[in-house]
């Protein structure tokens, strides 16, 4: 185990929201980040659901019905969905729903965070996702992979100051090692312990990693794993070759334990291209609630 990026983040490691709303927030908004709060605190299952599975799932409306009808009882959006934070109120309390996370691009946290921070803050999520890196902004050395995780970690110490964090979700290119290190192992070192890890595991598979052995590197710093499956070689193309998690190649005997021995605190069903996403959602909450329910051995 690489120990220099397992930082225990006690003071990190909450689940309840502890920012203080705006005072121009409006009445119905207040009530359901209090309510979304306190429904946190309660809440039996750490699954939530990624949007992006939902985004050709018709209206957000609809989608978040999609959420419900699984018996998902969380959201990973993305973004703002495109609406203010009135109506994501009123969508997320008609629908019996909280928000564990966001995924906010990088450019967003860099030139616009006191506005993510406002609609975030107004809805009761406490948790940003840095989601994805395009191919212009991905280092091609291990100093440049450093000095980004140096700037995370600066926005990860603003986002403190409001009481947010942020986390970092992975692709395969993260895999690619400089001296027998992934470059996400690099970044993570330099962003310091502020930043969590929101691991894509299906990504650590097809960059050639282990995932259980992988989630090692997080003890301590795993806000969330993405649970998602890859199908076997050459099949489910028309799905990118990914599958319902449990339904692929991936060994989540193993994955499962490794990830509640790092901490897990979510774990968010994702499929990147999927041929039905209701089935990703009520198929993957039914296989998750049933192996972390099982006694640990």
């Amino acid at each position: 185990m690489n120990t220099s990026i397992t930082r225990p983040l006690a003071a990190f490691r909450r689940r309840t929201l502890l920012a203080c709303l705006g005072a121009a927030l409006a009445a119905p908004g207040l009530a359901h980040a209090q309510q979304t709060d306190s429904s946190r605190a309660e809440a039996a299952s750490p699954v939530a659901a990624q949007m992006y599975t939902l985004r050709d799932f018709g209206s957000l409306e609809q989608q978040f019905a999609a959420v419900e009808r699984a018996g998902i009882a969380s959201v990973e959006l993305v973004g703002d969905q495109g609406v203010e934070a009135d109506e994501m109120n009123a969508l997320l309390a008609e629908h019996e729903l909280s928000v564990s996370s966001s995924h906010v691009p990088l450019d967003d946290l860099r030139h616009d965070l006191d506005d993510v921070v406002a609609f975030h803050r107004a809805i009761g999520n406490d948790t940003l996702v840095i989601p994805y890196l395009a191919e212009d902004e991905r280092p091609d050395s291990a100093e440049g992979w450093r000095a980004l995780g140096e700037q995370i970690g600066g926005l990860a110490s603003r986002l403190a100051e409001d009481d947010m964090r942020l986390a970092y979700h992975n692709h395969d290119f993260e895999m690619r090692t400089f001296d027998g290190r992934t470059a996400l192992e690099i970044l993570m070192e330099a962003a310091g312990p502020e930043v969590m890890g929101e691991v894509d595991l299906a990504w650590v598979a097809r960059g050639g990693q282990d995932p259980a052995d992988y989630l090692e590197h997080f003890d301590g710093r795993l806000f969330a794993i993405h649970a998602k499956d890859n199908a076997p070689a050459g099949t489910a193309e028309e799905q990118r070759g990914f599958a319902i998690i449990g339904q692929g190649v991936l060994d989540w005997d193993d994955i499962l334990p490794a990830a509640r021995e790092a901490g897990a605190e979510v774990y968010v069903i994702e499929h990147d291209q999927p041929k039905d996403a209701q089935a990703v959602l009520t198929e993957g909450n039914r296989f998750l609630e049933a192996a972390l329910s099982a006694p640990a051995e």
